[in-house]
């Protein structure tokens, strides 16, 4: 009996609430949907650190972000940390990578990945529009993402994924394989051919972005805010697809209208990816996970992007279709991506590796209780971010704010504290306060709850050797 095939669908930057089994029901995502009501729904899931190098970073190699050192963007994993495909064991298996890799070296095979399709700057991507006759924007045969955020359906970076992936499950299907493909969308700029998709009144707005913003959140959330907005209204004319706005609300009612198109896209490419694998007989034999490197606050708390704490960036869609399945079932306890690995090796038939902090959640996937864990997240200063110049603060106390680090836990009970070593503590109550909408760390009423919460991220700390002062 051939072992299972596993078929990974990562899209960059997909908040939860687009599909409906998270309440996006407005959402037009039919595979993502129907894929959802034959899955293992975690209603509850995670990222390591919510910036996308970290994050994949975890989802790869089952580390923490500052153990790996990956703990900003554009930060190459090092070769000390082995990969999903270098821990895999059965080297029957035939596995591929296809798309965003994020983790150094993206145009040429990494990391124990036999197949590899490019899509990032000069890449196999970059080629085939080349040899289409479309001429790159940029130097080096490059295109920019503004660029190709305008081009049709066709030559679209989803549907070359999906040929390849198609492609590739042919040549394939009598081999059990590992396929990883990783989308760019809905990632900015939130532009592309399905830009009117969802008519206006199809597009909810969160209810933290049409009210005021409060001193209370970290002064380098209010930094950003800052200067997403002064972006606006310097780009708004020039580059109106930026996502820099939601200055008034149809601005932002625009901007979610044309992010929802992308994860149209992209629910598209994986319709006919799924498709491949009906046609060719292994939706019985195949283990499909469908998760996102991190969430975008998409005009919440009037931010835009990650890089926060908030529910929208830090929380992600996650789901685990085990082979056969026909029925939904839903995870409420918290999950965190740093468990993603030791997960699927175990379905595969491998143990945990020991170096591996994270663990197996397999039991859950078959019904079975595990008891309720906290789970943790971190921050560490981006240096390619500085502030130049700000009504907020001066530019001594901005430099400050953007170096800050965070370390946040997320208790079985709702509460999620975030505390930093240069800005504000945050506590919220996720049951009472889904929305985030009040900080209550420094209400004087709650010194019990904060006290429980420092214990456990201190006790986190010292378990994974982190060794940040907070």
């Amino acid at each position: 009996m051939r072992p299972p095939n596993l078929l990974v669908f990562l899209p960059d930057q997909q908040r939860t609430d687009t599909m409906a089994c998270y309440g996006g029901r407005k959402v037009h995502a039919p595979a993502l949907n129907k894929l959802a009501s034959e899955s293992v729904i975690f209603e509850r899931a995670y990222v390591t650190q919510p910036i996308c190098t970290p994050s994949r970073a975890s989802l790869l190699s089952g580390l923490w972000p500052h153990t790996t050192g990956c703990t900003r963007n554009s930060v190459p994993l090092e070769q000390r940390f082995p990969t999903f495909a270098e821990l895999l064991e059965n080297k029957d298996y035939h596995c591929a990578y296809m798309g965003k890799w994020h983790l150094g070296g993206d145009a040429s095979p990494q990391r124990g990945f036999r197949d590899w399709v490019s899509t990032e700057d000069v890449s196999d991507y970059s080629r085939f529009l080349i040899s289409h006759g479309i001429a790159p924007d940029r130097p080096n045969n490059m295109f920019s993402r503004r660029f190709i955020s305008t081009l049709p359906l066709e030559l679209s970076k989803p549907k070359f994924l999906e040929d390849h992936a198609c492609q590739f499950i042919e040549q394939h299907h009598r081999d059990p394989f590992v396929l990883f493909v990783a989308f760019v969308e809905p990632h900015t700029p939130y532009n592309g051919p399905f830009n009117e998709e969802h008519s206006l009144a199809e597009v909810d707005l969160d209810e933290t972005a049409l009210t005021p913003p409060t001193d209370e959140v970290p002064l380098r959330y209010r930094l950003i805010r800052e200067r997403q907005h002064a972006h606006a209204i310097l780009d708004r004319a020039r580059l109106p697809q930026l996502y820099y706005a939601g200055i008034t609300p149809e601005e932002y009612r625009g901007i979610r209208q044309r992010y929802l198109g992308l994860v149209t896209l992209v629910d598209r490419s994986i319709a006919a990816i799924l498709g491949c694998l009906e046609r060719f007989g292994l939706m019985d034999e195949t283990i499909i996970v469908h998760t996102s490197d991190h969430g975008d606050c998409l005009g919440a708390h009037q931010l835009f992007g990650k890089e926060v704490m908030f529910e929208e960036a830090a929380r992600v869609p996650y789901l685990i279709r085990m082979p056969g399945q026909r029925r939904s079932m839903r995870i409420d306890q918290p999950i965190s991506h740093i468990d993603f690995l030791p997960t699927l090796l175990e379905l595969l038939g491998h143990t945990k590796p020991p170096h591996c902090p994270g663990q197996s959640r397999v039991p859950l996937l078959k019904g079975e209780v595990l008891p309720p864990q906290s789970i943790f997240m971190e921050w560490s200063p981006n240096r390619e971010k500085t502030v130049k110049r700000s009504s907020l603060a001066t530019r001594r106390q901005a430099k400050r704010a953007m170096e800050e680090s965070t370390r946040a836990v997320v208790t079985s009970d709702g509460w999620k504290l975030c505390l930093r070593d240069r800005d504000l503590n945050e506590l919220y109550n996720l049951k009472d306060d889904p929305i985030e909408a009040h900080n209550l760390y420094y209400t004087g009423k709650y010194d019990a709850v904060i006290g429980r919460g420092r214990d456990e991220i201190h006790r986190w700390q010292e378990t994974t050797e982190d060794r940040l002062k907070i």
